[in-house]
């Protein structure tokens, strides 16, 4: 059985180490996810116009591509036509949110251990 909660883990230190991601762009994005979805998700970050919300944006775009490894949640091809099609499915929608939801509250706490360690 595979471990998503560790893949979470991973791709949420992904995003705090590569990423310019501040704890503040983490936490809005996580309340747009939480109040308005994973398309609004998204939209968001791509809508921030800066590097930071592009790159997680992209980093939570190709988790969902690759995750779970026997049938990923999303298909290649144009990002907002995956995600659309995702949306069909109830269940994978939910699934998606949730798993995305870990992976930008890992993201946060790395980066709130990041900036500790700073301290």
């Amino acid at each position: 059985m595979e471990n998503l909660d560790v893949k979470c883990a991973g791709a949420g230190r992904e995003i705090a180490s590569k990423s310019a991601a501040d704890e503040r762009l983490l936490g809005r994005a996580l309340g747009v996810l939480e109040e308005q979805g994973v398309y609004a998700l998204f939209l968001f970050l791509e809508a921030q116009g800066k590097d930071p919300g592009r790159k997680i944006s992209q980093s939570c775009l190709d988790f969902l591509r690759r995750n779970p490894s026997s049938a990923p949640l999303l298909n290649d091809g144009d990002k907002w036509n995956a995600l659309q099609e995702l949306a069909k499915d109830l269940n994978a929608l939910l699934f998606a949110r949730d798993l995305l939801r870990q992976v930008l509250l890992y993201a946060r706490y790395h980066l709130k251990a990041k900036e500790e360690q700073r301290g």
